[in-house]
């Protein structure tokens, strides 16, 4: 059963990888090419479009055993058992960290849109994992057990 989820979806990434999309299309119709061109536009234009697929939506779910954190249709996912969080607190990040799945000062972030996270410690001291969205604060403490 599962005791809290929330979705944030990055209008903001789907549009600029939309956009970006549209260009490489329009250019490459454009610009005279040869096939060697106009396939090296279809595969830049095949990734941007998985992109806005996988990293569209970020879910965060709790249940009684874990966090579970998946991107778009939950292609990547990323699951920590509750015995191994040992506190979370709601942070801000940088705006430069960007969005995705990158390593930041504050340990991997998950992110598809917003400033605000919570960072998850964990007993291993070195794995903290700031996620969005900051509403899970409330959820995650309540479900560890642990503030």
């Amino acid at each position: 059963m599962t005791k809290y989820e929330h979705t944030q979806i990055g209008y903001l990434i789907i549009s600029v990888l939309f956009a970006a999309t549209v260009f490489v299309a329009i250019t490459g119709i454009i610009a005279p090419s040869d096939r060697g061109v106009l396939l090296i536009d279809a595969i830049i234009e095949l990734i941007l479009l998985i992109c806005a697929i996988v990293f569209s939506k970020l879910t965060i779910k709790i249940d009684e055993e874990t966090l579970q954190a998946c991107f778009g249709i939950g292609l990547i996912c990323k699951k920590v058992p509750l015995t191994e969080i040992v506190g979370c607190e709601p942070i801000r990040i940088r705006w430069w960290y960007g969005w995705g799945i990158h390593l930041t000062p504050y340990g991997w972030l998950y992110n598809v849109s917003g400033l605000d996270a919570v960072v998850i410690r964990l007993r291993n001291a070195t794995a903290n994992r700031p996620i969005s969205p900051v509403r899970g604060t409330n959820a995650a403490r309540s479900s560890s057990g642990r503030h």
